[in-house]
């Protein structure tokens, strides 16, 4: 999930090195279906944040298609807020990933609460836009400030520490076993009442 300074491109590189071809997409289902048609080998994806929870689009992708999960990596995210100026002052509109802005709500309603936040497909493309106006600032990564020649207006702003994402690698081919692996399992049920009981109690009577 692209462009370059994401932190799914970081992620990225920690699994794979820096000696790996990173092919940045849009899209998460962009991601999905360029592994399904074998333009790369593996692609890597945002799955579940700790204090956001899981990311539902990625849920969805796993819905309809036949990809593997190969491995996970986890990545402390660490958020900026980034201009070209470096003044907060300047600051009109705030850009970002809607993760990362949920991440740091109340920093912004505290420091720059007349700001008017909005939703971009990822940090990157926030921080490219912050790049084109000196009004517009970005949530992302250092990473993101020095590859966008932009400033970084306070660093560490999102709300609370211990702030990890999981990352999932995908693959076409089921991933070899290592002894010391995870197991993912997605079904649908009815809703009707105990729905949630009946689902969770074969788990519990065998001590899962």
């Amino acid at each position: 999930l692209g462009p370059k300074a994401t932190f799914t491109h970081q992620a990225c590189m920690r699994y794979f090195g820096l000696s790996a071809e990173c092919v940045p997409e849009k899209d998460i289902a962009d991601v999905f279906d360029d592994v399904e048609r074998g333009k790369v080998d593996y692609g890597v994806v945002p799955i579940e944040n700790t204090n956001e929870g899981v990311v539902s689009h990625t849920i969805d992708m796993f819905v309809t298609s036949d990809i593997k999960i190969c491995a996970e990596v986890m990545i402390e995210i660490s958020l900026s807020l980034l201009n070209k100026t470096g003044r907060i002052g300047d600051i009109k509109n705030v850009y970002s990933h809607p993760n990362p802005i949920a991440q740091c709500r109340e920093w912004l309603k505290d420091h720059i609460p007349d700001a008017h936040v909005f939703d971009v497909s990822s940090t990157a493309m926030a921080a490219q836009i912050a790049s084109e106006d000196t009004a517009n600032a970005a949530i992302a990564s250092e990473v993101a400030a020095s590859l966008y020649g932009l400033q970084v207006v306070e660093r560490k702003i999102e709300d609370h520490t211990n702030n990890f994402t999981r990352f999932l690698v995908i693959g076409k081919k089921d991933p070899q076993k290592s002894g010391n692996d995870k197991t993912s399992i997605m079904f649908a049920i009815k809703d009707v009442p105990g729905a949630l009981y009946k689902m969770l109690a074969p788990f519990a009577d065998r001590g899962i």
